[in-house]
């Protein structure tokens, strides 16, 4: 059993074993109201040696939408490195396409964004994560103040643009993994792929550069034909693969708080002899976060 972090005054540290909902399993978020006609199902670890500071992180599925295999892929990890598990399921049936997961519904057509198409914030799919931080809080009787994030492909895609467009989110450490491409820290490239013509073409992106976020890829997912890749004259700027958008990514972002002389927190990983891997790159991902 893992010895929770010590605090100030150790009396503050609850036992999470008489919470409301604890161990392995799954409820049903609705209490966000203008996303209640959108029911998500969340799916929960919570290790048994947990108190009320142990860290939570979010976990977000790729393009199979299985929020139950994305928690339980996690449960050895957690168990051994004392962390909460929260795994939020969008389903295709009330997060239907890329433009309502991957891109956040930002726009009701991300691909052809506009001032006529712009969702209003309190509908974006991220607009759910900070009043789920809040439900869980209570339902687990958690003190932390902040909250960690990984997403694997799409999932990756969902995490890197919610740290664009919800830089007010309390957020402290982020994974993207494996995402099959990405939306660049350039208001001069039009969105989805830069933030031009988004409401963040506007925004300094230092506060973000600042964070610590990891950009992990498998060495070996190189896969120029995997289905679900993008392919297109503007995407293919960023790389022919996985593994090598990963670094454009990265890079481009580290040039970036070069060119502003500000903070630079971020770090590329990547894992040898790992493909398209989930179970692989959330056991590494875990390791980044909590080792």
């Amino acid at each position: 059993m893992l010895t929770p972090e010590p605090t100030s005054d150790p009396a503050e540290v609850t036992d999470l074993n008489t919470s409301l909902i604890q161990g392995t399993g799954s409820f049903t978020f609705t209490s966000y109201a203008p996303l209640a006609d959108k029911p998500m199902e969340v799916f929960y670890h919570i290790p048994t040696q947990a108190n009320s500071l142990t860290p939570i992180l979010f976990v977000f599925h790729g393009s199979d939408r299985n929020g139950n295999s994305t928690r339980t892929a996690l449960i050895d990890e957690a168990n051994a490195l004392n962390f909460i598990v929260i795994a939020p399921q969008y389903s295709d049936q009330y997060y239907p396409g890329g433009d309502v997961f991957n891109l956040g519904y930002i726009f009701i057509d991300g691909d052809n964004p506009s001032v006529s198409t712009l969702n209003n914030e309190d509908i974006w799919s991220f607009s759910s994560i900070e009043p789920l931080f809040d439900l869980v809080k209570q339902r687990i009787g958690s003190d932390v103040s902040s909250y960690d994030m990984f997403g694997f492909s799409a999932g990756a895609q969902f995490v890197h643009r919610y740290l664009i467009f919800k830089p007010q989110a309390r957020i402290n450490k982020s994974v993207a993994a494996s995402s099959g491409w990405y939306t660049m820290l350039d208001n001069t490239i039009t969105f989805p792929y830069g933030t031009e013509a988004s409401p963040a073409e506007n925004e300094s992106h230092n506060a973000l550069l600042a964070k610590e976020v990891f950009i992990l890829i498998g060495e070996a997912d190189k896969d120029e034909n995997s289905a679900g890749l993008r392919h297109n004259s503007i995407v293919d700027e960023q790389g022919l693969n996985r593994y090598d958008r990963a670094q454009y990514f990265y890079s481009n972002a580290q040039s970036l708080a070069v060119s502003e002389s500000t903070s630079f927190n971020w770090q590329y990983q990547s894992v040898p002899n790992v493909a398209h891997d989930y179970k692989a790159i959330s056991a590494a991902a875990a390791i980044l976060l909590y080792q």
